[in-house]
């Protein structure tokens, strides 16, 4: 891999140590190239059948990336705009009620809490909390569904991978997974992957896919129905939603932000999957013993691209490394800083880190 070209893909590096790609990743130029030219090709020719073909054939570029992302057909990927609609369109089609039980981790984002807290608010559905690394152990006689994430985003643990042989259906949270760790679904065996493509995929906002396996989609009541979703969808009340995961399809993505993020996706896909995983989880594994030797012991954590380590203020410690050009995130409600450490970084993002803490 070459590490400086990819590197020189991404404008920000210049100036900013940027290890934020757990919110959001930085920006390859030839994304925001890809996008200007189709809003190029808007201004110029109008937006009228070719258009609308061309969106067509950017949709399935793009659904063809994210399904080897995921390991999966890409029949059974849907485009979404975001990991949390990925969430919540499964879990508001499953029908659940009262008498139905999920289990969920301690260390969930809202974009899975929010969906959860809706179930049980509206239908009376059961949540059971407990630690991440319990959740295939705590699977009983009454549970319906585990809900959680694949790496948790707030210390960068996985999932156990008893996972895979519980007796119900696991819906996983990626959002931090796709793009900075690899991910087979069917080797997860997981019914339902939800993911981004702003995050680790360095896309635009709006972005995100959902990977569903055949046998759960069917159980899916898909109540949200339009044109894009529909397989023949000019026969008015009898049209029939599509046969596959583009049933799920968000309502509306424009060609920019597809153009955009499929840009994005080849650039790094270009220097090579395998290699892009290899060096940010390596670089991550070096940032976290940098950290242990100036005494941030960071917390635990899987062998993934997220560390997270004390901070006695982190927000305000957070806004001093921004004054300094060093971008990360705190973690809301625990006494951390994360850093989310890709391929694009080098070891002088680590050093400029590490002297800003220590001084």
């Amino acid at each position: 891999m070459d590490a400086p070209r990819l590197r020189a893909e991404f404008p920000v590096l210049a100036r900013i140590a940027y290890l934020n790609a757990g919110t959001d990743g930085p920006l390859p130029a030839a994304a925001v190239a890809a996008a200007i030219g189709e809003l190029g090709r808007e201004v110029g020719e109008g937006r009228a059948q070719a258009h609308f073909q061309r969106n067509t054939e950017l949709k399935d570029a793009l659904r063809g990336e994210y399904a080897g992302l995921l390991g999966a057909d890409a029949a059974d990927v849907a485009l979404t705009t975001c990991t949390t609609e990925g969430i919540a369109q499964t879990l508001g089609g499953l029908a659940l009620g009262k008498g139905d039980e999920i289990i969920t981790s301690d260390e969930e984002h809202p974009g899975l809490l929010g969906a959860l807290s809706a179930l049980r608010e509206l239908h009376g559905v059961s949540i059971r909390t407990v630690p991440l690394e319990r959740v295939a152990d705590a699977v009983d006689s009454r549970t319906t569904l585990v809900a959680c994430s694949h790496v948790g985003w707030m210390s960068g643990s996985f999932a156990p991978a008893e996972l895979a042989d519980v007796a119900v259906p696991v819906l996983l949270d990626g959002a931090q997974g796709v793009g900075a760790v690899p991910v087979d679904v069917l080797a997860l065996g997981c019914d339902a992957y939800a993911g981004p493509g702003q995050k680790w995929l360095c896309g635009p906002d709006g972005t995100g896919m959902l990977y569903i396996r055949g046998e759960l989609r069917e159980r899916l009541a898909i109540s949200r129905r339009g044109y894009s979703n529909l397989q023949d969808a000019m026969s008015g009340l009898d049209a029939r939603l599509h046969d596959d995961a583009r049933s799920l399809d968000c309502a509306s993505m424009n060609a920019e932000t597809l153009a955009c993020a499929l840009a994005a996706t080849r650039v790094l896909a270009s220097a090579g999957w395998e290699e892009v995983h290899g060096r940010a989880r390596d670089l991550a594994q070096h940032l976290c013993e940098r950290l242990t030797e100036i005494g941030r012991e960071p917390a635990p954590r899987g062998p993934g691209t997220l560390v997270s380590f004390p901070s006695q203020d982190p927000e305000g410690e957070r806004a001093l490394l921004a004054d300094r050009g060093i971008v990360l995130r705190n973690i809301p409600g625990r006494p951390w800083l994360r850093a989310s450490v890709g391929a694009w970084n080098d070891a002088e993002d680590i050093d400029r880190l590490l002297a800003a803490l220590s001084g």
